[in-house]
């Protein structure tokens, strides 16, 4: 196969994943522009900032939503698996470096979420239970999903995973570890605070 259908997917990929759900919902609600709130980011985690459960729930759900929608879309589209990968690489890559916002987005956790969940199953299987896992036992959102993004390749390689799908999901873990290198540093610190404490930027 050519790189005509990779080369759309990428575009409409990105296009899906660009579009920023918590910044549109919070604004409908009239709660004004999310990128003033909190941490500043177009995530599920900041819109609950707002107190707006209801927001933040459909933030995280539409969010994952267009990475699963990237995935299928294409993969139906074209006939081939590879080619929905790589939509759904470029949607994570839309949502965390959306061009309508100047390249400043959300950090991809529920947008690799959802592409696990439609893209491999196999990765959601191990990416599930340890977010959670580590989550409940931390209280640190940004330590599970830094947990689980490391554990995904090895995990749906061990499970049977596709050398291509592992590849991918390699390529994506690593950009989840660059787009909380902060969060990061303050892990290594033990300045983290955990989830429901005020902190200055948050995942």
């Amino acid at each position: 196969m050519d790189g005509f259908p990779f080369l759309i997917a990428a575009l409409g990929g990105y296009l899906l994943g660009s579009i920023p759900f918590g910044l549109f919902l919070t604004r409908a609600a009239g709660l004004g522009d999310i990128r003033e709130i909190g941490s500043g980011n177009i995530g599920a985690t900041n819109v609950l900032r707002t107190g707006r459960k209801d927001l933040a729930l459909a933030t995280l759900l539409l969010d994952s939503f267009k990475a699963g929608l990237a995935i299928v879309g294409f993969a139906v589209l074209f006939g081939e698996r590879n080619v929905g990968l790589i939509a759904g690489v470029f949607a994570f890559l839309g949502h965390c470096y959306p061009v309508w916002l100047r390249f400043k987005g959300g950090k991809g956790v529920a947008t690799y979420a959802g592409l696990l969940l439609f893209a491999s199953p196999l990765g959601f299987l191990v990416a599930a239970p340890v977010w959670f896992a580590v989550f409940f036992l931390s209280r640190i959102s940004s330590l599970a999903a830094l947990t689980a993004a490391s554990l995904v390749p090895p995990g749906a390689f061990l499970l049977g995973e596709t050398r291509f799908a592992v590849g991918v999901l390699v390529a994506l873990s690593l950009l989840v570890f660059f787009t909380h290198r902060a969060n990061l540093s303050r892990l290594i610190k033990g300045t983290e605070p955990k989830f429901g404490q005020k902190k200055k930027e948050a995942e």
